[in-house]
């Protein structure tokens, strides 16, 4: 397999607008965008989380 050139992507970005419409793009990638904040959100209390309970010991 080969590498992923423009064509590729330009024909990917095409299918993705005729399968959602131009409407409904915008409402995608902001609820990926949500998705990767909470993401992260969690990761880092996780990780706040885990260097106090070393401390504690």
């Amino acid at each position: 397999m080969g590498k992923i050139g423009a064509t590729e992507i330009i024909l990917i970005l095409l299918v993705v607008i005729l399968l959602f419409g131009g409407r409904k793009i915008p409402e995608l990638f902001k609820g990926i965008g949500q998705g990767i904040k909470e993401f992260k959100k969690s990761s880092k209390y996780d990780a706040d989380e885990e260097k106090e309970k070393e401390k504690v010991q």
